[in-house]
């Protein structure tokens, strides 16, 4: 078989759904890697012990990992809200933000069955953990709309750091990204992690939710984050979003001034 026959057989997609695909799988693959390393890390028992500064920095180091993955594949959403920004923004088409939704669910659901896989039972669920690991849940002082609220406002900072990403003008200083939502999850988690878990994620909440059965005011996980993606993206979009930058670089090219030519 000779190599064009080989390509030819390979590429049977056409280049613009090969690149669909693969940001499915990207999508579904690093929101796996999030939620798996995310998770992993706050796992707290007597053999295990854990703080919130611990988990706060896991999970926005395990954010710029899957980032680094996977952002110039599907552009590493990983999470609804995000998705939702994009496509309010104008970045996201809607087939596609469906795909990405459903990416995510996936991802998050394999990414905590494979911790729940490989790590003992009691590392899972336990008297520290008694809702199960990594399960969003209300500090006992925080009420319901309270949570909401919190949800809400945190989101609405990340939402915001993805849309002055997506910004035209800052098209160029993209070469720090990940470490910069890596840094940006962490810092909400340690401000918020306490009083409710600092989520901002739907799915996130979703993948611990369904393998532990903890579904406490799972709610909030979506409406709160889901909320600010939307009311964010439109924010950002109508009143902050600069226009494209198009540079103009002079011509290398030399002029050569012809003097018996006459121009009338």
């Amino acid at each position: 078989m000779s190599k064009e026959e080989f390509d030819e057989r390979r590429c049977w997609l056409q280049p613009q759904q090969r690149v669909k695909v693969a940001a499915f799988f990207g999508e579904l693959v690093g929101t796996a890697m999030l939620v798996f390393v995310g998770c992993m890390g706050c796992i707290t028992t007597p053999l295990f012990t854990n703080t919130t500064l611990q988990s706060g920095l896991n999970f926005g180091l395990a954010l710029m990992i899957a980032i680094q993955c996977y952002g110039s594949v599907s552009g590493a959403h990983l999470n609804p809200a995000i998705t939702l920004a994009a496509l309010i923004y104008g970045v996201l088409s809607p087939l596609m933000a469906v795909a990405y939704f459903v990416a995510q669910v996936a991802g998050a659901l394999i990414g905590f069955g494979l911790l729940v896989a490989v790590m003992p039972g009691n590392a899972i669920k336990g008297p520290d953990q008694p809702a199960g690991v990594c399960v969003t849940v209300l500090s006992s002082d925080v009420s319901v709309l309270q949570g909401v609220f919190i949800e809400f406002l945190i989101t609405c900072c990340l939402i915001m750091v993805a849309c002055s990403v997506w910004d035209p003008r800052n098209a160029k200083f993209k070469d720090s990204l990940p470490l910069r939502f890596g840094l940006t999850l962490g810092s909400l988690i340690l401000a918020a992690g306490s009083f409710t878990g600092a989520s901002m994620n739907p799915t996130r909440s979703l993948g611990p939710a369904v393998w532990n059965d903890s579904w406490e005011h799972h709610w909030i996980y979506w409406v709160g984050p889901l909320a600010a993606g939307a009311i964010t993206s439109l924010i950002y979009r109508y009143a902050f979003k600069g226009e494209e930058v198009h540079e103009l670089r002079m011509s290398k090219a030399k002029i050569r001034i012809v003097d018996n030519i006459i121009m009338s």
